[in-house]
């Protein structure tokens, strides 16, 4: 997976942003790059390549996935949900969750730890 640099928030604040813009896809690549990273939680960009996606795993806590551009494949617990630009899904914290690019597609991925 490519990182890209962590961006400072703090010159976008109070400005409208269309998070999209923030990153690039890359031929057979996922691309990441954390917008922010605080004790609390992150929110991070993602772009995938058609076919590249993230493998199983899961989290301890919840996390949302806001896709932006194209569709993916989410699988939580074994069950599949296809989600495309404008859809959100929240993956539950522990909870077995994997993730497949079905075309191309960026993703906002938040994550708030409690």
């Amino acid at each position: 997976m490519a990182k890209g640099r962590i961006v400072d928030p703090t010159e976008y604040l109070g400005r409208t942003l269309n998070p999209a813009d923030f990153i690039e896809y890359q031929p057979g690549a996922v691309v990441s790059k954390t917008l922010i990273q605080q004790p609390s939680g992150t929110i991070t960009l993602f772009a995938f390549a058609q076919g590249q996606g993230l493998s199983e795993h899961s989290a301890p806590f919840n996390a949302t996935v806001v896709v932006l551009d194209g569709r993916a494949e989410v699988r939580i617990a074994g069950q599949v949900h296809e989600v495309g630009a404008g859809e959100m899904i929240i993956m539950p914290a522990n909870i077995p969750h994997a993730l497949d690019a079905r075309e191309q597609f960026k993703m906002l991925l938040i994550m708030i730890k409690s």
